[in-house]
């Protein structure tokens, strides 16, 4: 979107179906070998290469995200969690008013996912003429099987480990330190594993205080170039289907229309 000028956008946006991509991830610690924007790198190298694939317009990178639990580790960027609302909703607004009908999230931070579900559902507090799509890609049982004999089973991997560095080693290889993956452990420490039925905030720092799960030594960048083109293979048949959707757009207006009357909705 930021290489567009504006005449070029008006093109952009009948070429795109009126959709975009929005990449979010976020400045955080990836243990000792991966640089702080790995999440950001990565979500955007899944959305270029989509979009070279089937054509949609892509947002800058965008890091307002939710990173309380690293805010302990240097180089964390964490926004009040009043200010990462507002600033993506008055995103997706702003791409409304500048056309965008659809608008796909694709999210690279996995301390993300339980805000946008709420943010998600959220969507629905008011009418709104666009409507948003969250990209999650599923797992490939073969595509796993053929990754983990290039490299190793790493029972921990749970972020900066072998899938996330393999795949750092396909999309940007020379800010990859694979030395260092074992100057820090990425064991799971299960400091809080006797507090049964628990849910607490803490989680994460009881189980990877060094913001490290995983053992990535074993990582590569032909088991990378596996996980990454089934992602983006993924995003591709997502954003054909987003395009041709008629379906969530007719329901949310839908919906809007009985929401503002629910007397006159048929029980």
């Amino acid at each position: 979107m930021e290489e567009l000028t504006a005449p070029d956008f008006i093109e952009a946006l009948e070429k795109s179906s009126k959709t975009c991509i929005i990449q979010i991830g976020v400045m955080e610690k990836h243990g000792a070998h991966l640089h702080l924007g790995t999440d950001l790198d990565l979500v955007r190298e899944y959305s270029l290469r989509a979009a070279e694939q089937e054509y949609t317009v892509v947002f800058p990178w965008y890091y307002f995200s939710q990173i309380n639990e690293a805010r302990h580790q240097l180089g964390t960027i964490s926004y009040s969690p009043e200010l990462i609302w507002k600033m993506l909703q008055e995103t997706l607004d702003e791409l409304h008013h500048n056309g965008f009908e659809k608008i796909i999230i694709v999210n690279g931070h996995g301390g993300n996912n339980a805000f946008l579900n709420y943010f998600g559902m959220a969507q629905l507090a008011e009418p709104r003429d666009y409507s948003l799509y969250w990209f999650r890609p599923e797992s490939n049982a073969e595509v796993m099987k053929k990754f983990v004999e290039l490299t190793h089973e790493d029972k921990n991997d749970a972020h900066g480990g072998t899938r996330e560095t393999s795949s750092m080693l396909t999309a940007e290889p020379d800010v990859v330190h694979l030395d260092r993956a074992t100057q820090q452990s990425g064991k799971n420490q299960q400091r809080i594993k006797e507090l049964k039925y628990v849910y607490t905030g803490i989680w994460w720092y009881a189980s990877y205080p060094n913001h490290y799960g995983g053992e990535a030594s074993a990582a590569n960048a032909e088991a990378g170039e596996l996980l990454v083109n089934e992602t983006v293979r993924q995003l591709v048949e997502m954003i054909q289907l987003v395009k041709a959707d008629r379906v969530v757009p007719a329901l949310q207006e839908q919906f809007f229309k009985e929401a503002a009357d629910p007397l006159k909705t048929k029980q």
